[in-house]
């Protein structure tokens, strides 16, 4: 290796280690101002009691209406703790007078990640006595699944179960309906004592055009999958987020009801790509939202949306360590997300000239599913070029349609399994994204086959195991 070489070797090392710190070093920032929102909730008062406010949340949302919760009691006067339903006891429960919980609900009546350990441990217990609790509770759902706010629903029987006291009767939201969130405030402001509670407004959808729309997958098996690349109206600036957040779009054709997408870009791109896979309804009709963004949009044309935090499936502490990606379908957006923003923090997305990964970056490896080879193999030529690279030390591709068996990512995973544990006792970081049905549950099977349910639960715990999955 030439000296100029080792030069240019070292100089991204330094640039990529810069840059991985500055993600780490933003991400302790909003902890420590998430903190001292939450501290500043607290009574100045010693001996004054705090009412709980407690979440549990996937995709970010329960902790915003948590948060504003929290901060709403606060205006008018109230002492209040908060937190994730993670950090709750059951000894927090029998000395607490009152719990507000924002619950959402995973899948089919399943618990968010972050609330299991509550569920398996905490709500396991028999024979605990809340008897002195007074509880009022928002769950969050959608009726389109069968299971509608299912751990909501679930929690609020366990607590009236051990004894606890309804402030109200439970409160069951479906996809932000602003009038079950009003009357959510409704509560709160007679139970405060005050009728002058803010109103909470989720951030103004924005302008967007549509640069593009590419069809990935002509002649597959399964439904069309597009590439779409939007981009800010004139004059508007492009909003900052990061890999694993979320866009919601609106549809001219069902106002008040975005839609959420996982993105697929980095800001160092210019624009929010999505990939979206055309959806069917019973009689056969496009989905309302994937049918327009797909078939009706052109390029040229508005699109409403707005970028929002999905803290669960950022980086966070992950930004210099090995990652696992695992997804299948259009969750390989979510994944792209993050082998992107790995390429950017080395300043090594389009306009800079591609180089072989450093030995001083964290590998990738990415284990991925869909029907076909010829036809679902999206980004192919993309992820390629990474694994030429380097970027990606290993890639997994898995079609299910390819062979007379059929075989899915949790196949490629098992037979994969010690590496899977060789990288995780190195401290890779697992990121899941794509279909809660199937793939999903089926890859955490797997993964607590391989690595044992404690140590998954663990890896949770630490953020180390992140999912986004649909």
């Amino acid at each position: 290796m030439t000296s100029e070489k080792i030069l240019y070797a070292v100089a991204t090392v330094l640039c990529y280690a810069l840059m991985c710190a500055a993600i780490a070093w933003q991400y302790r920032s909003r902890q420590r101002a998430a903190q001292r929102r939450v501290d500043a909730l607290l009574p100045a008062t010693p001996g004054v009691p705090a009412w709980w406010v407690a979440y549990a949340s996937q995709t970010g949302q329960a902790e915003e209406l948590a948060l504003q919760t929290a901060q709403a009691l606060h205006t008018a006067g109230v002492p209040v703790r908060l937190a994730p339903l993670s950090q709750i006891s059951l000894a927090d429960l029998q000395q607490a007078d009152r719990l507000l919980c924002i619950a959402s609900t995973y899948g089919e009546g399943d618990p968010p990640d972050s609330a299991v350990p509550f569920a398996r441990q905490v709500m396991a217990t028999a024979g605990a006595s809340l008897s002195h609790l007074h509880v009022g509770l928002l769950a969050l759902g959608d009726k389109t699944y069968a299971n509608y706010c299912g751990f909501g629903r679930a929690l609020d029987q366990w607590l009236l179960k051990h004894g606890a006291h309804a402030l109200f009767e439970r409160i069951d939201v479906d996809k932000s309906d602003p009038e079950a969130l009003q009357r959510w405030r409704h509560h709160l402001g007679h139970l405060a004592g005050t009728n002058d509670l803010p109103d909470w407004e989720a951030p103004a959808l924005q302008a967007w055009r549509l640069r593009s729309c590419t069809h990935l997958n002509p002649g597959s098996a399964g439904e069309p999958v597009h590439h779409l690349a939007l981009e800010p109206a004139p004059g508007l600036e492009l909003p900052d987020w990061q890999a694993g957040d979320l866009a919601q779009v609106e549809v001219p054709t069902a106002p008040g009801e975005p839609r959420d997408y996982s993105i697929a870009s980095v800001p160092q791109d210019g624009a929010v790509h999505l990939l979206v896979r055309q959806t069917r309804r019973e009689d056969g009709s496009p989905g309302l939202a994937s049918g327009w963004l797909t078939q009706v949009a052109q390029p040229g044309d508005t699109v409403m949306l707005r970028v929002r935090a999905h803290s669960g499936f950022r980086i966070g502490d992950n930004a210099n360590r090995a990652l696992i990606l695992i997804g299948n379908g259009t969750g390989l957006a979510g994944l792209r997300g993050h082998m992107r923003g790995r390429l950017a923090a080395a300043a090594q997305l389009q306009g800079a000239v591609k180089r072989s990964r450093p030995e001083g970056v964290a590998p990738m490896w990415l284990l991925f599913g869909e029907r076909n080879a010829d036809r679902d193999a999206h980004y192919r030529d993309e992820i390629d070029g990474w694994a030429r690279e380097g970027w990606l030390s290993r890639v997994d591709w898995v079609f299910s349609r390819d062979q007379a068996e059929r075989r899915y990512v949790q196949h490629a995973l098992a037979d994969a399994a010690e590496a899977v544990r060789e990288w995780v006792e190195q401290g890779a970081a697992i990121y899941v994204c794509g279909s809660l049905e199937g793939m999903a549950a089926a890859v955490n099977d797997t993964l607590q086959t391989i690595l044992g349910e404690e140590t998954l639960q663990q890896l949770a715990a630490q953020g180390r195991y992140r999912r986004d999955v649909y």
